[in-house]
């Protein structure tokens, strides 16, 4: 029961093969018996979440569930406020001290619709960077191979996915964040177009800042999407109410979709041997399906200048008021980046602000020709547990690793990932799929294509079953 979809388990619901209850009682089984190796929780909610389940299973024995994600097992990112439950952000400077009383939006339309809170899902502190590691709560493995890193920032959720530990998950990403640990571990999210979902309380990290699902394959994504794009009067920056379901048309495939192709950023980033292959054959498939592929790079320079600028400076602001005890326990890779971004001038930061308006007017103008980019999620697979970089790395800082993710968030556009292989040692590659701003749809439909094929298929990680 632990391998199935939300759908799944809601078709089982309404067939009564199945209820909440047992749902439940086996996604928390798999939690606690992945836990010791994998640390994808900050904390798990037995008794609230067979609360919630057998409030469920009354519902649907009535032939009245509550909404589309009635008694279906989730997790919460512990970026994300969950009424009744500490959000510590992976940071000993976040006292646990309550009232906690307010869910983020997101969570607040998951609970509306019935969903099963199953635990909070780590994080690095404030989820500053693209592993998940943190002083308050350690280091967070990979299901393929515990010894390396799941990814990050929402690698706790991602874990928790690909374990068996819930289907779905609430994550973060303002550089990649859901992005390269769904890579890493082998599971399909996406980060939607920037106001899509809205977001309270606002990041630090500004209109970087998207929340998205992270899921077991596309068409649950869409089913949550549906959920979580409801609108919050909380977030002044939100868009509009969708005009329809995010299901509609999901399965009208690609043919006829014009898709550029970019396997390296022209030649400006090394990607490794298994990695290529492995998105080439993503590709091929695409062809194979009815799409248009041309071979073509998007033509920008590196922004990851600017991109330094506006997350250091964001990461420096989120920690202003730390004293200097706090400071001294936090991530020491964290504490260099707010001094790096403390030291940015207004002009600095109104500078990025230009860079990053002008690599959004150039993607617009590149989808105005294509209706998708097709890169590698991540140029390589995921490395060893616990560090920043990979070792033997010439650069200091995560971003060095993850050249294909976080254009993407500056240009506020949908981009989604989706497992495509492994490498020679077992590990999943992810391809990532790059749609023009409030193109969500055709991300989430060009990708349940491919979940259509043989190239998503990865076997389970092997962990324990519990």
């Amino acid at each position: 029961m632990t391998a199935l979809t939300a759908a799944e388990l809601v078709a089982g619901y309404a067939a009564g093969t199945f209820s909440p209850v047992d749902a439940t009682e086996a996604v928390l089984a798999r939690a606690h018996a992945v836990q010791p190796s994998l640390n994808a929780f900050v904390r798990i909610f037995d008794e609230q979440a067979l609360a919630q389940a057998r409030e469920s299973e009354e519902r649907w024995s009535r032939g009245a569930p509550g909404g589309l994600l009635d008694g279906v097992p989730v997790t919460v990112k512990d970026i994300l406020l969950q009424r009744g439950s500490p959000t510590l952000r992976g940071s000993w400077g976040v006292s646990d001290e309550g009232p906690w009383e307010e869910d983020a939006p997101s969570v607040a339309r998951m609970r509306e619709h019935g969903a099963v809170f199953v635990g909070k899902t780590t994080t690095p502190e404030f989820g500053w960077k693209g592993v998940t590691d943190s002083p308050r709560h350690g280091a967070t493995g990979n299901p393929y191979d515990p010894a390396r890193t799941a990814g990050g920032s929402s690698g706790g959720g991602s874990a928790a996915v690909a374990a068996g530990a819930a289907p779905l998950t609430l994550g973060t990403d303002a550089g990649g964040s859901v992005r390269i640990p769904a890579s890493f571990c082998g599971i399909f999210a996406l980060k939607p177009t920037y106001g899509r979902v809205p977001i309270y309380p606002a990041s630090a990290f500004g209109t970087l800042a998207h929340v998205g699902p992270m899921t077991r394959d596309a068409a649950d994504a869409a089913l949550l999407m549906d959920v979580i794009s409801a609108p919050d009067s909380r977030d002044w920056s939100q868009l509009a109410p969708p005009t329809g379901s995010f299901r509609d048309g999901l399965g009208n495939g690609v043919r006829g979709l014009r898709i550029a192709y970019s396997p390296d950023f022209g030649g400006r980033v090394a990607v490794a041997p298994d990695v290529a292959a492995a998105v080439r054959r993503a590709v091929d498939r695409l062809v194979e399906l009815g799409a248009e592929v041309e071979e073509v790079d998007p033509g920008f320079d590196d922004p990851i200048e600017a991109f330094h600028v506006l997350w250091f400076s964001g990461a420096a602001r989120v920690t202003q008021h730390f004293t200097p005890e706090q400071r001294e326990r936090m991530d020491p890779g964290l504490r260099e980046a707010c001094e790096e971004g403390a030291r940015a001038s207004a002009l600095d930061y109104l500078a990025a602000v230009d860079a990053r308006m002008a690599l959004g007017k150039q993607m617009g103008v590149f989808h105005q020709k294509y209706d998708l980019l097709v890169t590698p999620t991540m140029p390589d697979t995921a490395f060893g547990i616990g560090r920043e970089v990979p070792d033997g790395a010439t650069y200091r800082r995560w971003t060095g690793w993850t050249p294909f993710t976080y254009p993407f968030n500056l240009t506020q556009q949908p981009a989604a990932s989706l497992p495509c292989g492994l490498d020679s040692a077992g590990l999943p590659i992810g391809v990532q799929l790059v749609g023009a701003r409030h193109a969500d749809a055709l991300v989430l439909r060009a990708a349940h294509a491919l979940y259509g094929t043989s190239v998503t298929e990865l076997p389970p990680p092997p962990l324990p079953q519990g």
